[in-house]
């Protein structure tokens, strides 16, 4: 066993649930396998405890380095912003330097808070939209994060929750039961179902992804901007993971569709934390006759990183650089799965790109992929989200790498081996589930 893993024994003991982020705990890769911790990272490759170096071409840091690991312009940056101080009594000029570069990049956009995390940054436009349109209830559609305003969804009825909607198995515990029936989720491409939940529930605002798995159909986005804008209800759209993947900004820019607020994360910062909301003067300006505020939220070290990673991408056309990787990784995933006649079920924008094989084996199948890349020397699985450090020869490699494991599986759907004979650890967890 790996200094990783001893390092999570201990964890699990010493932090509820083991990691902060249920993303990134080991047992939804490969449990008791999984290095679990890193000592330093460059470009696509990470280096676990006991010094082993893995190439990832999973899930790059859960989408953050679109521009790679430990990129030099974007950490010099910050080094030198540490080195001048990263917090003070006064406040750091870049804050409004990156406002202005947003506001440019959104013109439509007139102002901008900062946070320095999605959940945050949604929680922040919630109760500026909530201020705003002087109502409480909400639609949604997709993930919006672990607040209170978004799992009180799962105090609604059998159906209207978030176990039919996302992301089944997560318990509202905690979250005031008073908060019940002011959030209603809808889905994605179905337009008369938010019809019916704005006549039905007095809707103020309208709060959803761009995009997800699916592409938007019979022109959904422009139906949910004319709803919002007769009705008189703020749209929001969440492009903490879209935004600078497929456009250099929001990927509702493709769509040439203009919310009210929107919110930015993930990648601006390339693994720096900072996250932004930008919106419409006439909505932003509610914050001012609310109280949202936190002292975080005024260092340094987030705009300054933000700030240079927009230069680079900008510099790199970066957007366009990943989505061609992940054009190339769905492309060949496809290919490769039909050779062995493989039935898996492709999702996400390119850049995002996952997959699950459409076999009642499917989790034995996706721990099986995820601990023969590791053995290989590869952070891999059923995600690959792409960065500009994944060049041509590291995806030749890797579709060679994928070609065999799948060469494998294919013997185990044919009944030519088992797969359990051939798993070394226990099968990894599909989504939320108790450690203890």
């Amino acid at each position: 066993m790996g200094k990783g893993q001893e390092l999570y024994k201990r964890a699990k003991k010493i932090i509820p649930g083991g990691t902060m982020l249920l993303s990134k705990r080991p047992e939804m890769f490969l449990p008791n396998g999984w290095p679990s911790y890193y000592s330093k990272t460059k470009g696509c490759e990470v280096w676990d405890l006991d010094g082993k170096k893995y190439t990832d071409v999973s899930i790059m840091g859960i989408g953050t380095n679109t521009l790679g690991y430990s990129n030099f312009e974007v950490d010099n940056a910050v080094s030198n912003c540490i080195k001048n101080g990263n917090m003070s009594t006064l406040n750091c000029p870049e804050e409004v330097l990156l406002a202005e570069k947003l506001i440019e990049i959104n013109q439509w956009a007139d102002m901008v808070r900062y946070a320095r995390s999605g959940g945050e940054a949604n929680a922040v436009a919630i109760r500026i939209a909530r201020a705003a349109s002087g109502k409480d209830k909400i639609a949604i559609c997709g993930y919006h994060g672990w607040h209170d305003w978004y799992l009180s969804v799962n105090h609604n009825s059998s159906g209207d929750n978030l176990n039919e909607h996302l992301l089944p198995g997560l318990d509202p515990n905690g979250v005031p039961k008073d908060l019940k029936n002011t959030v209603f989720p809808f889905e994605y491409n179905n337009y008369e179902q938010l019809s019916r939940i704005v006549d039905e529930h007095d809707i103020g605002v309208i709060k959803m992804e761009v995009i997800r798995n699916s592409p938007p159909k019979n022109n959904f986005l422009r139906k949910v901007k004319m709803l919002s804008t007769k009705k008189n209800i703020v749209l929001i759209f969440d492009e903490c993971t879209s935004a600078f993947r497929e456009t250099f900004g929001g990927i509702h820019q493709k769509y040439d569709i203009e919310p009210d607020m929107a919110m930015y994360g993930k990648t601006l910062g390339n693994g720096y934390a900072i996250t932004a909301v930008v919106g419409k003067k006439e909505v932003m300006e509610a914050a001012q006759k609310t109280f949202i505020s936190s002292t975080f939220w005024t260092e340094r070290i987030g705009p300054s990183a933000a700030l240079k990673s927009l230069e680079v991408m900008e510099k790199e056309k970066s957007w366009e650089i990943i989505s061609s990787i992940g054009k190339k990784i769905q492309k060949n995933w496809k290919k490769i799965a039909q050779n062995y006649k493989i039935d898996i079920e492709i999702n996400g924008i390119p850049a995002l790109s996952t997959f699950k094989f459409n076999h009642s084996s499917n989790l034995e199948f996706k721990t099986f992929l995820t601990q023969e890349f590791l053995e290989r020397g590869y952070l891999g699985s059923t995600s690959f989200y792409a960065s500009i450090a994944h060049n041509d020869e590291i995806m030749k490699k890797y579709f060679e790498v994928f070609d065999e494991i799948f060469f494998q599986i294919s013997k185990c759907i044919n009944g030519e081996i088992l797969i359990n004979d051939i798993l070394k650890y226990p099968v990894s967890h599909s989504g939320f589930k108790r450690l203890n």
